[in-house]
Order: structure tokens, then sequence, then C-alpha cells
């Protein structure tokens, strides 16, 4: 009758242990979704003293992890050697702009031909809206970043949109920056560029 009574007891302290280091439930509900890099674009723009120049740059990878189509977190990584200018038409321009950008002066493609998004935190702020923060990677340099986001969901998938505002010159891109030389005039080029993006995953 003992042996029983102590069985009993031990059964159901295992099952007590077994509830309180069981899954966490909140964490099995999220869900980590591929971004659909062809239906996903990144767009950049620039500006100087004389204008402003825009691009775009594709996508290697990405994915958005979301529970009950809301927001937790995500990541992608954008293919820098893609990078191309759209405001140049003329042929032989468009490639020394584009072909300078990719140099040392700025991104440094050939030894650094990714640059990296985690998302480290995410605060709804009401219906599709987000403040999302971020430790961006341009050129082996990871700083972080802060912006607003809009994230929207259907029955096929979710689309995140948001314009990130970045400072060139913390990730050592410091060509014509009035922060580091002086007397530029009109050569000077803005510290910020935007990149704004837009991704699709699929559900």
């Amino acid at each position: 009758m003992k042996k029983m009574f102590v069985f009993a007891i031990a059964g159901l302290l295992f099952n007590v242990a077994a509830i309180a280091n069981g899954p966490d439930k909140s964490k099995a509900a999220d869900k980590t979704l591929a971004v659909d890099t062809k239906s996903s674009t990144v767009v950049w723009g620039a500006k100087k003293v004389t204008g402003t120049h825009a691009g775009t740059v594709a996508l290697e990878s990405g994915a958005l992890i979301v529970d009950n189509d809301k927001l937790k977190g995500g990541n992608f990584v954008a293919d820098l050697k893609s990078l191309v200018v759209t405001d140049v038409t003329d042929k032989d321009m468009n490639g020394k702009l584009t072909g300078h950008l990719k140099s040392d002066d700025f991104f440094s493609v050939e030894k650094h031909p990714q640059a990296k998004l985690v998302i480290t935190s995410v605060t709804p702020k009401g219906g599709d809206a987000y403040d999302v923060t971020g430790k961006l990677t341009i050129k082996g340099i990871t700083e972080e970043v802060k912006f607003p986001a809009t994230v929207k969901a259907d029955a096929k998938k979710i689309t995140a949109n948001a314009k990130v505002k970045i400072d060139r010159t913390k990730y050592d891109i410091k060509f014509r920056s009035a922060n580091f030389f002086e007397n530029l005039g009109d050569k000077a080029i803005d510290n910020d560029f935007t990149l704004d993006v837009n991704l699709v995953a699929n559900k």
C-alpha cells in the first residue's frame, strides 16, 4: 500500500515538472516565413548638394517571424553586387557612378558583397504599425538602426514596408562628407541615405 502511495506521489510530481518545464507555447506559436526575394524590393536613395540619385539592390535571402500575423522579428541579406543606379539614363555615366558606388570609396563590394539586417526588437504601435530596432551590417561594421514599419497580412502572404535612414559615415563611408572634409562646396554628399524596403513572405 505504501509503495502504491509513493508511486502515485512520484507520478504526480513528474507531471507537475513536465508542465513546468514544457515548451513555451508563446514561442511555439511563432512562425518563420521565408521572404520571396523575387517579389520583394529594396530601393535606395541618396542626396548631394546638386541633386539626388536612386537605384535598387536585390535581396539574397530573408525571413519574417510572425505570431498570428503580428511581426515578432526577422532578417534580410542584400546582395550589394546587384546594386544598380536607376535615375541616370546615359550609359557611360551610369556605369561610372555604379562602379564608384561599388568601389572602396563607398561599399567596397568586392570585399563586402553583402549587407545584413537582423531585427532585435519590435514594438507594436497599434493596427499595422510597428517601431523596429535592428542590427545593420555594412562593410563588416554593425550598428543599431531604428525605423517605423507597416506589416499587413492576408490569407496568402505577409507584406512588410519600411523606410530606413542610414548614416553612411558610421560604416566608414566618408567620401565627400562635410563631417570629414572641408571646403567641399557643391561637391558635398549627404551623410544619410535611405532604403525603401518592401518584403513579401508567402504563407
